[in-house]
């Protein structure tokens, strides 16, 4: 119960630009909680753009973004993530770095994302810390900020501070956050979402070419893309060139369940999809999920989220309803 109470808490995040952010490491950050919100149909994260001035930042590519608020005026919350990118040595001055080193008690945990770690730690916040930065700034880092245990890893959790190396390892780490918060299945939908995972031509490669820690999400790969017409898990693990066994050992050593499991939870997730976004039949939506019983389907359904099927589309329907509504309102005081 205390772990359901943390995951359904409201999230404070604050996303502090800076002149020549990149605009794919600001839409890596964000855009994995607003699926999460989406997927779980109430507000579990909130962020705000945020800048040194409160001003407007404008991106390397010339998007414009009015900040929020600025970064002093800004209450706090669970993170902070600081997001230089490029040009990010202009951004290396004493107003920053007390910036930053006042936000630190405001906020949870603070992650230098892409270039962030090098304003992280001229504020003296990574001294005797383990990070890392992108790949071209990683010896110029250890050189700048000995006392700093610079790594080669793509994304660093040290307690309350983290760091990526990047726009696609931004990704990773919030995918940490939000498996830290909602659990691997959570991880595993928002992953699927964007595509992240599926390991793309992996059947033409020689199945040694995969790691051991690439084997899940080979997997689920191949559960994906057989929903409508589920695999055996023998079948799976003879295209991946594993043992069943061996198979069942890397996705519970992963995500704790077996591939049964997993492959269940895919199937069910998906008819969640179709359940809120589409107007399919309960019918239609089991046999797109791979069950010749749209029965079975939901009662599978209900033991996995509480609710059936037609329960959850009149939950969508009254929550687009209240939207609406609201709209209207908003419209006519206009």
């Amino acid at each position: 119960m205390q772990d359901r109470k943390k995951s359904e808490r409201r999230r404070d995040i604050g996303v502090l630009l800076f002149p020549h952010f990149s605009n794919l490491c600001l839409a890596n950050a964000v855009e994995p909680f607003r699926a999460v919100n989406n997927l779980s149909g109430t507000e579990r994260y909130r962020w705000h753009f945020l800048s040194l001035d409160g001003g407007p930042v404008t991106s390397s590519s010339g998007l414009r973004v009015q900040a929020d608020a600025a970064l002093s005026r800004h209450e706090g919350g669970a993170y902070l993530f600081v997001m230089p990118s490029y040009h990010f040595r202009a951004a290396d001055t004493p107003a920053c770095a007390r910036a930053l080193r006042a936000a630190r008690g405001r906020f949870d945990r603070i992650a230098g994302m892409d270039t962030g770690s090098w304003l992280l730690a001229a504020a003296g916040l990574l001294s005797g810390r383990r990070a890392t930065i992108h790949w071209d700034e990683q010896v110029a880092l250890a050189e700048r900020f000995p006392d700093v245990e610079v790594s080669g890893d793509r994304v660093v959790h040290d307690g309350d501070i983290l760091s990526c190396g990047g726009a696609s390892t931004t990704f990773e780490l919030v995918l940490d956050l939000i498996e830290a918060e909602h659990g691997a299945m959570m991880r595993l939908e928002v992953a699927a979402l964007f595509l992240h995972g599926d390991l793309a031509g992996h059947g033409d490669r020689p199945p040694a070419a995969l790691r051991p820690g690439q084997v899940p999400d080979a997997a689920m790969a191949l559960m994906r893309a057989r929903i409508e017409d589920p695999l055996s898990i023998g079948e799976i693990a003879r295209q991946l060139g594993l043992s069943r066994r061996m198979l069942e050992q890397r996705c519970m050593d992963r995500y704790g369940i077996g591939p049964q499991q997993l492959y269940l939870a895919t199937r069910l997730r998906e008819a969640r999809r179709l359940a809120e976004q589409t107007g399919l039949s309960v019918a239609e939506i089991a046999a797109r999920c791979g069950y010749a019983d749209a029965s079975a389907m939901s009662r599978a359904f209900r033991r996995e989220f509480g609710v059936s099927p037609r329960q959850l589309r009149q939950r969508r329907d009254a929550r687009d309803q209240g939207r609406a509504t609201a709209a209207d309102a908003r419209t006519e005081t206009r």
